[in-house]
């Protein structure tokens, strides 16, 4: 099992740690954004994960650098208490690496992947309703709309109609069995990939609240920054990489200005400058030279943002 952080070099280039820094690791996986960004400056890092399998792992590399790496079992969307419980109320960075690690893709009791059968589970903390629970309870319109929102998936009612027809027989409890039945109710993919990928994406989202995750943490993460900090996310999916688009261009002062036909907007004012600057006009994508050595980085996107040092023209 081999854990390859993704765009680890852009990732340190536009976190750009410094000595003293206090930085926070949101999504600590398999360590590598964290033992990189602890190479390259005697900072402090706080990592969280909400696996804790992550922070078990975690142990061996804190133990590398004591007093300098804390591990925290939490959702990064939670990070504002979680880090104000430690007394942390400022950082000088973020990092966010938003997609599912290999070590849960790699173990097929995590009920992630398409390539092992396991349990329906998916479940990134092991607690409340798993994918089965989902699978095998929702209504078919419902199932459906899940499908179709949270995967982008234009087969869906196709597919929820397959679902309810298989589990009337049997509880859908493995990865195998709804991967199957799915290849079977749709067409094949003229791009290769398994028709169940956007299937299986949209049940761990929502399994994982992960959009309610991100967008939570995008909130925090801002307010928790202290001048000339900056925040980098690393995203593999569109509505992720959306979410993530629109909070930095609105902090940054960059959303839609109101229409001059808007009667609202005349009485409005010129808006206050903003506090924070973009570190990425658009989305960084790893080179093709990466996506062939970690297919995983294919769909990687990457963004940033600082918050404006004091005294500096914006």
């Amino acid at each position: 099992m081999t854990h390859i952080p993704v765009l680890l070099d852009e990732v340190l280039a536009h976190l750009a740690p410094r000595a003293g820094d206090t930085i926070l690791d949101g999504t600590f996986g398999g360590g590598g954004y964290a033992q990189a960004i602890l190479e390259a400056a005697p900072c402090t890092l706080w990592a969280m994960d909400r696996d804790p399998d992550a922070i078990r792992r975690g142990a061996a590399l804190a133990a590398r650098f004591p007093g300098r790496l804390h591990l925290l079992h939490a959702r990064f969307g939670a990070m504002a208490e979680a880090l104000a419980e430690r007394g942390v109320t400022r950082l000088d960075g973020v990092v966010l690496d938003l997609g599912v690690s290999s070590f849960q893709l790699d173990e097929a009791e995590r009920g992630f992947s398409l390539r092992f059968d396991g349990p329906l589970d998916m479940r990134m903390d092991r607690a409340g309703p798993s994918a089965a629970d989902l699978v095998n309870t929702l209504p078919e319109r419902e199932l459906a709309d899940l499908l179709w929102q949270l995967g982008e998936e234009r087969h869906s009612r196709r597919i929820a109609r397959a679902v309810l027809a298989a589990r009337a027989e049997a509880p859908i409890t493995t990865t195998l069995r709804l991967a199957e039945l799915i290849r079977a109710a749709v067409p094949r993919d003229p791009s290769g990939m398994h028709p169940a990928t956007r299937s299986f994406q949209a049940l761990r989202i929502r399994v994982n609240d992960e959009l309610g995750e991100v967008s939570r943490a995008l909130e925090s993460a801002l307010a928790l920054m202290a001048p000339g900090g900056r925040c980098v996310i690393v995203s593999f999916h569109s509505l992720e990489d959306r979410l993530v688009k629109r909070a930095f261009l609105e902090a940054a002062g960059r959303s839609p200005r109101a229409s001059r036909h808007d009667p609202g907007s005349l009485m409005a004012g010129e808006a206050p400058p903003s506090p924070f600057r973009l570190l990425t006009q658009r989305s960084i994508r790893p080179t093709p030279a990466e996506a062939a050595r970690n297919p995983r980085a294919r769909s990687a996107h990457l963004r940033a943002l600082q918050r404006i040092p004091e005294g500096a023209a914006a």
